[in-house]
């Protein structure tokens, strides 16, 4: 069902394969691109100038003698809070980390899959926010405006995509940090089920949160990438079966009964969405409309979720948060949240994972008592908001601003259910905004067969960024 365009992740396949380019060639070209942008996007924390060149070399001689392998020679990026060997993993934060002795299991699977690394995209500290600015590395900014943020905390992932730095690149998301930058950056970004990518040396990230996914312009390249990272390390917790994303990608999904959610769970900010992203989402529930699904307004019964979600967010960043060598040099922000996360740890952590099972029935009655197939909803509640609008405040007034602005991801991480963004279209002003296809339980094939069909109908990839956000770029015909 997906249409790829030039420069993709499965068209570099294709031409490595076919020998109309070379590895070579592509990481060259990533790491020009890359280093010419540093100076607006400031995507990238690490980059591996020499290794990748090195890597690509030796790809192009296993090309040469044959050998094909899924990711075979191509360049690809991960975020900073990602195990690379012989680099530091900071994940946003400031001060110095010996570098990673041997890769994450999601990095280590890319490698079998032959792909090269360019270089660690900048995250948030700690993975905390939906904006990727901080004083280890400055800002990220949105390739669409760079007055504006790509979102987080997989901001640096997102804005190397948008601005084709890289053709895909991994995230992680725990309360929708690869959802909301793929919004706000007009991507597809999918959110596995819990356990479906490793996120070995951790066996439980931000206590059953947080996953890793895909990043990417187009659902088959980011339904390859997710064939490619997903399966179990042998000491991860949890082990979903295995899917074919890429085979879900290029079939039909049948009719599909879609709930429509405007209202998000309660987060005492009285949010709305924004009347251009209400705009976006319902002329895509019109579409699935036109394309034969029955969609209608519903409501998943969330609850007070919220109070399972703040102790394992709070207890996760502490955990993170013990890691770092110097904790005088974590954001405020950050520290005020370690402190929350140690007095609501244990027992209480406990109970609000205790409670999870009641959650998955509850909420999950859309889709077994209501008959709904998918949840559609806003990705976030406003446009991306300009850089620096959370500069100067205070713990409270940070996550009370975000939770007006982007209050419909997380209970999906609550529940560890899959969810994938795409692109909703553009404000008045040119800014991407996003919509979510929601599931229960190990549905992504069902999402993604969605995802496609939208996809082959909205063609949301022929837009690019209007504007060069690299020196000596053209800008793309609109």
């Amino acid at each position: 069902m997906s249409t790829d365009e030039s420069g993709g992740l499965a068209e570099h396949t294709r031409e490595l394969a076919d020998g109309r380019t070379t590895s070579e060639e592509l990481v060259k070209s990533a790491l020009e691109r890359i280093e010419a942008s540093q100076s607006t996007i400031n995507a990238f924390r690490w980059v591996r100038g020499d290794a990748a060149l090195a890597e690509a070399r030796d790809a192009d001689r296993r090309l040469a003698a044959g050998e094909r392998l899924p990711l075979l020679g191509v360049p690809l990026a991960v975020k900073d809070d990602t195990d690379v060997a012989g680099l530091p993993t900071l994940f946003g934060c400031c001060g110095e980390l010996a570098p990673a002795a041997t890769d994450g299991e999601a990095v280590r699977r890319l490698r079998a899959a032959g792909a090269v690394i360019v270089g660690k995209t900048n995250s948030c500290e700690l993975g905390q926010w939906p904006f990727t600015e901080g004083p280890a590395f400055g800002a990220t900014r949105n390739p669409w405006s760079t007055d504006h943020t790509p979102g987080g905390s997989s901001g640096g992932s997102a804005a190397a995509v948008a601005a084709g730095l890289v053709p895909a690149a991994l995230g992680s998301d725990g309360a929708g940090s690869v959802r909301i930058p793929s919004a706000w950056c007009h991507l597809v970004g999918i959110k596995p089920q819990r356990g479906r990518v490793s996120l070995h040396p951790y066996a439980d990230a931000f206590q059953g949160l947080a996953v890793n996914g895909p990043l990417a312009r187009t659902v088959a390249d980011a339904a390859l990438l997710l064939d490619v990272v997903q399966g179990p390390h042998p000491e991860d917790l949890h082990r979903p079966d295995a899917i074919d994303a890429s085979a879900a990608a290029r079939r039909e999904p049948g009719r599909l009964r879609i709930a429509l959610a405007w209202r998000p769970p309660l987060t005492l900010t009285r949010t709305a969405p924004h009347p251009e992203v209400r705009r976006a989402v319902t002329a895509l529930a019109e579409a699935l409309a036109r394309l034969g699904h029955h969609v209608e307004e519903a409501r998943p019964r969330y609850g007070l979720i919220g109070l399972a979600f703040v102790p394992r967010a709070t207890a996760g960043i502490a955990e993170v948060a013990a890691l770092h060598p110097d904790p005088a040099l974590l954001d405020p922000r950050t520290r005020h949240a370690m402190r929350n996360g140690r007095r609501l740890s244990g027992r209480v952590v406990r109970a609000a994972r205790a409670r999870e099972a009641r959650q998955h029935a509850r909420i999950g009655a859309i889709f077994d008592s209501s008959g709904f197939d998918v949840v559609l909803t806003p990705t976030t509640a406003a446009p991306p908001p300009r850089i620096g609008a959370f500069d100067g405040l205070s713990a409270w007034r940070t996550d009370a601003t975000m939770a007006a602005a982007c209050p419909y991801a997380w209970p999906w991480n609550v529940l560890g259910w899959p969810g994938v963004n795409v692109p909703a279209g553009l404000t008045a002003d040119g800014l991407p905004v996003g919509a979510q296809l929601l599931g229960p339980a190990g549905s992504e094939e069902r999402l993604i067969s969605l995802a496609a069909q939208l996809e082959a109908d909205q063609r949301w990839y022929e837009k690019r960024p209007p504007a060069p956000v690299i020196p000596g770029s053209v800008p793309v015909e609109q």
